[in-house]
Parts: structure tokens; C-alpha cells; sequence
């Protein structure tokens, strides 16, 4: 019987998880040379099709069309321009207004700087003076989803320039939310470098068609969206911009849910009655209770997107702020 030395039994040990770990870093880079190969050509497929500016030393990207007063539409997270332009709502809007929609910071083409956290309030100061440095100095704004909470942290910082809000599928008030805890380690930095380059991309394109069955429930996805670039969406830069914002929600949320009460210009707020993403009666039938004046809209059938299977319910929406503005 041949006895191995124990000192020969550690080596082989070592050995074999040395090259667990190589052949693992290995893996992990080459599907992240993948990953950002595939970034690449997303953005080569997909080049800026609007204008730049630049503010604080963060180049942001947005499309401009039609003249009139200015409406600016905000997106929510994960999303880009092109949600708006492929639901037909900036086209709708600028037969009538100014209308500026913005890839919001980390998201399509404009850029996210890592020095600073991109809570709402930071994204509402970024964006007011980008829309000043473009001749803007008063606006209409609509949010959808996340973008709802920037165009609020926009109109208590200064409620001058937002002259009428419309909010659309919002999360207002802090809840337990599993998405909060599922991506607190792709927000992390290191962590989450790693996840976005290699995972989350993967996860990502594997559950798309269970999220957009999701977020347009109890619709179908309508045939338009198709003009919305999915593989943008699933870059790691873009996907762990995502990550960060789905934490944040709820401490945004706790920290502004006492201040809704100091909106006083008009606010229209409308959501989908079965929406499955946000509660809409303990989100946004709650904060029509906390301001007085404002108008809310629930749009049978019709889920979380609605700028896409509503569209012109949420023209109808910004037609009516801007009407209570002006009188």
C-alpha cells in the first residue's frame, strides 16, 4: 500500500485550487471581453442621435424637437431615450411644445462619473443647470418611474423653474422591495464591476422577456418597442447604473415622502391600475392624498409602461398641466 507524504498530499491540494482559480479568472475574463465587445457594437448600432452638453465636467446626451414652451421627459431606470421616441410620446409632444428629453446620467449615451452618488436630488441639479445652459428657464417635466423621482427633487429644489408636473408610474413612499436587496451587490464597487462585466449581462438577456412581460403587463409588448435598443440596455456600464438606482430608491424615497406636501405648482400624476412593478395605490394614490391639488388618473388595463400602451392618455396628462399652468 503507497502512502502519499503529507507534504506531498498540500502540494497537490494547492495545485488543484491554483488552477481552479486560474481557469476561473480565465472564465471571468473572457466573458468580459465578450460583454464589453458586445457593448461596443450596441453603441456602434446605436450612435447618439441628439445633441451633448456638457455641465460640471458630465456630458449629458438628449434629443430636442418642436418649439413652444418647454416640456423635458425624464425616463425611468434602465431605460433611455429611445423609450420615449419609439412610444411615440416626444413626437406626439412636439407638435406642440419645445420637448427635450435626456439620457439621464449612466444611462444611453451620457455619462456617469463614479465620484459621486446619483441620488435624484444630484441628477435635478445636474439637469436644471444643463437645461439652463440650453436656453431653458422654466419647464413643464415629466418622469416616468424613476424619472419621477428626479422631476419631484427638481421642483422642491427650485419651484420656480418646474412650472407643472406629470408623474407617471412612480415610486414615492419606501416599501420592502426584493429588487432593492438583489441588486445592492451589483452597486457595490468592485463587486459590482465584476457583476456587470460578467453576469449581470448574461442574467440580464436570459430574464428580458420575463421583465418586459412585467413591466407591460397586463399588455402585451407592443410592436413600437422594438425601437428600443435592448442591447444598449444590457451594457455593464448601463446595468450597473441600474443597480445603483434600484438602491437607492427606497432611501430616496424615505427621505422625500415628508416634503410632497411643499409641491404647489400643478401636478398630474396617472399610473397603470395593474401595474405590477409599483403598488399604485400605496404609491401614487397616496401621494395624490398628500397634495391637494393635484389630479390623478388611473388607466384601466394598462401596467407599469404606460408612455408605451398609453401613449396618448399621457399626452392627454401633459396637455392638462401645462393648461393649469397657464391660467
Amino acid at each position: 500500500m503507497h502512502i502519499v507524504p503529507a507534504a506531498s498530499a498540500r502540494r497537490a491540494h494547492s495545485a488543484a485550487a491554483g488552477s481552479l482559480i486560474a481557469v476561473t479568472v480565465l472564465s471571468l475574463a473572457a466573458i468580459a471581453a465578450i460583454n464589453l465587445y458586445l457593448a461596443k457594437a450596441a453603441e456602434a448600432t446605436n450612435p447618439a442621435k441628439g445633441r451633448f452638453v456638457e455641465v460640471n465636467g458630465v456630458r449629458l446626451h438628449y434629443l430636442e424637437r418642436g418649439e413652444g414652451e418647454p416640456v423635458v421627459l425624464l425616463h425611468g431606470n434602465g431605460s433611455m431615450v429611445q423609450d420615449f421616441e419609439c412610444s411615440g410620446l416626444i413626437d406626439l409632444a412636439a407638435e406642440q411644445y419645445r420637448v427635450i428629453a435626456f439620457d439621464r446620467p449612466g444611462f444611453g449615451h451620457s455619462e456617469r462619473p463614479r465620484d459621486i452618488v446619483w441620488t435624484p436630488d444630484a441628477q435635478a441639479k445636474l439637469l436644471k443647470l444643463a437645461l439652463q445652459k440650453i436656453g431653458v428657464s422654466s419647464a413643464i417635466v415629466l418622469g416616468h418611474s424613476w424619472g419621477a423621482s428626479v422631476a419631484i427633487a427638481m421642483a422642491l429644489q427650485d419651484p420656480s423653474f418646474v412650472r407643472g408636473l406629470v408623474l407617471a408610474s412612480g415610486y414615492y413612499y419606501p416599501s420592502v422591495r426584493s429588487d432593492t436587496f438583489t441588486s445592492l451587490p451589483a452597486s457595490l464597487p468592485l463587486l459590482g464591476d465584476i457583476l456587470s462585466h460578467t453576469f449581470s449581462p448574461l442574467v440580464g438577456r436570459l430574464a428580458w422577456p420575463r421583465m418586459m412581460a412585467k413591466m407591460f403587463g397586463p399588455r402585451r409588448v407592443p410592436g413600437k418597442f422594438s425601437g428600443f435598443p435592448k442591447e444598449m440596455a444590457l451594457r455593464p456600464s448601463q446595468l450597473r447604473a441600474a443597480a445603483a438606482e434600484a438602491t437607492l430608491m427606497v432611501p430616496d424615497a424615505l427621505m422625500e415622502r415628508r416634503h410632497y406636501g411643499d409641491l404647489k405648482m400643478p401636478v398630474v400624476i396617472i399610473a397603470g391600475a395593474q401595474d405590477k412593478v409599483v403598488d399604485i395605490e400605496a404609491q401614487s394614490a397616496k401621494l395624490h392624498s398628500a397634495i391637494p391639488h393635484s389630479r390623478f388618473h388611473r388607466l384601466a388595463g394598462n401596467g407599469h409602461m404606460i408612455q408605451q400602451t398609453a401613449t396618448e392618455e399621457v399626452m392627454s396628462a401633459l396637455r392638462e398641466v401645462t393648461t393649469t399652468a397657464a391660467a
